[in-house]
């Protein structure tokens, strides 16, 4: 008889924002973000706002969002092209932790 033991897959993803967003918009933001995991447990701390070492598209400040995920998918293949693209988000910084 085969096991198959699925590997537990963890991530931490760093995003700032824009400053100018509202509440609401920074929810919408991280649920587009957990939308990507199906049935990942994924934490979320929020930073702040915080001034930047430099501008990134013209925005002196960011606000700071941390999400630690784990999951036993892999991740999409396009994840980081739909972080990348949304205007919203100035970076973005993803680590797979063990």
């Amino acid at each position: 008889m085969i096991i198959l033991q699925l590997q537990k897959m963890s991530y931490n993803l760093t995003l700032v924002l824009k400053s100018t967003l509202n509440t609401e918009d920074r929810k919408k933001i991280s649920q587009k973000v957990k939308s990507n995991f199906d049935k990942a447990k994924i934490t979320q701390s929020d930073w702040g706002q915080k001034a930047l070492a430099y501008p990134i598209k013209r925005e002196a400040s960011g606000v700071f969002i941390n999400m630690d995920i784990e999951t036993e998918e892999r991740l999409k293949s396009d994840f980081e092209k739909t972080l990348n693209s949304d205007s919203n988000i100035l970076r973005h910084l993803l680590i797979r932790t063990n």
